[in-house]
């Protein structure tokens, strides 16, 4: 297949690392436990099966991480794809509710509604809930999806639906620990 003419043309334009949520300058935390995927290696490439839902199956991948520090009472995970050719990062997942004890979550445990008690889903950029796997623009590159997961010391309150603007301001000021995953994806 011939390259995208719009990928190759945009392959400079990108958000950028440091308009990640993990950069955010009201978030600061240690790393103080670990996330990894049995799917995917920290920067090797996620596997078709969690490709977004227009070509693929768009199953989310299983996660699992270390014990949180003390005093977590919720976790955050929130997906971003920081080499899309926007001012900001697209958003691939936004969870709330995750419990503390848990130490990962099965395969498609992102869908909406979540099978995992509790959890809730905010809104993407598109106005949907729970995961949108990759689908990088053809002949762009590879992109970068990074799996970003807060332990927050007080529970936000937020109900399902809530928009990303909300969610951040709800955690500012009470992150008290983050680990982070990164896999990549490329439509040549």
């Amino acid at each position: 297949m011939p390259a995208n003419p719009l990928g190759v043309a945009l392959r400079k334009r990108r958000a950028g690392h440091h308009t990640l949520v993990w950069a955010h300058p009201d978030l600061p935390a240690p790393e103080n436990f670990t996330l990894t995927s049995p799917a995917f290696d920290h920067g090797a490439p996620i596997p078709e099966k969690h490709r977004g839902r227009v070509f693929g199956a768009n199953i989310s991948p299983a996660l699992n991480w270390t014990r949180p520090p003390a005093g977590t009472v919720e976790l955050m995970l929130i997906v971003q794809d920081p080499d899309v050719p926007f001012r900001k990062p697209a958003t691939h997942a936004l969870t709330l509710g995750i419990a503390p004890p848990l130490s990962g979550i099965p395969e498609n445990a992102l869908a909406n509604p979540s099978p995992i008690p509790g959890i809730r889903h905010g809104k993407g950029p598109l106005g949907r809930r729970g995961w949108a796997g990759p689908m990088p623009i053809r002949s762009h590159g590879p992109h970068a999806y990074v799996f970003q997961l807060f332990a927050l010391d007080q529970a936000p309150g937020l109900p399902a639906g809530f928009a990303f603007e909300e969610a951040i301001a709800a955690i500012a000021g009470h992150v008290i620990g983050r680990a982070r995953l990164d896999g990549t994806y490329e439509i040549r």
